[in-house]
């Protein structure tokens, strides 16, 4: 059987047209870096899971509720200011900074062969996430990024016994897919007034 991440859909397979980000593959494509980091184990990245888990539910919601008027994340959002409504939204600018501060900590991982798993999120998390956050938050993830996996135990859980440079290859298409779908939605969050990333 192949390791999962051949089989997930993967960010680089998300369509994206003049009209915006599809929002039923991005959804997809969520769910299954979201499920990927299950095969860490109970408790390992729950921290990130559950804030992510949440935030795409209320953009699924309103996506199953408005599917013709949210085609693109971009009409999700549009649609919803229209109707004077802000909750999708909210859950969007929150996913967005969630996957980004997750795709930042996996390019460090990539970046710096040599760092542990905990300083590449740490950097990440200092940078995207922690002037968001009150000081009780920040000294709860402080102690659950020292939980997260070393680098050898993350790449044989998440390989499933298969190749290593195999698996590093596709991270990369997933993060640069990611990438490009993070950045254009921070801009277009931020540029539009609907919520800061």
């Amino acid at each position: 059987m192949a390791p999962y991440y051949e089989t997930a859909k993967s960010f680089a397979d998300v369509p994206i047209t003049d009209d915006g980000v599809e929002t039923a593959s991005f959804i997809h494509a969520s769910d299954d870096f979201m499920n990927m980091f299950d095969l860490l184990g109970t408790g390992v990245f729950s921290f990130v899971q559950i804030d992510l888990r949440n935030n795409l539910a209320g953009v699924r919601s309103r996506y199953d509720a408005t599917k013709n008027q949210s085609t693109t994340l971009e009409k999700l959002v549009k649609h919803e200011a229209q109707e004077h409504q802000r909750h999708a939204t909210a859950c969007l600018v929150r996913l967005i900074r969630g996957l980004l501060f997750t795709c930042q900590a996996l390019q460090n991982m990539q970046a710096d062969r040599d760092a542990e798993l905990h300083l590449c999120f740490r950097r990440s998390y200092d940078a995207i996430l922690k002037h968001h956050h009150s000081f009780i938050v920040r000294s709860v993830v402080t102690v659950a990024i020292r939980a997260v996996p070393h680098r050898r135990d993350f790449y044989s859980r998440l390989t499933e016994g298969g190749s290593h440079e195999k698996f590093d290859d596709e991270l990369v298409k997933w993060l640069q897919g990611l990438e490009k779908i993070v950045s254009r939605m921070k801009q277009f969050l931020e540029g539009g007034g609907y919520g800061r990333v």
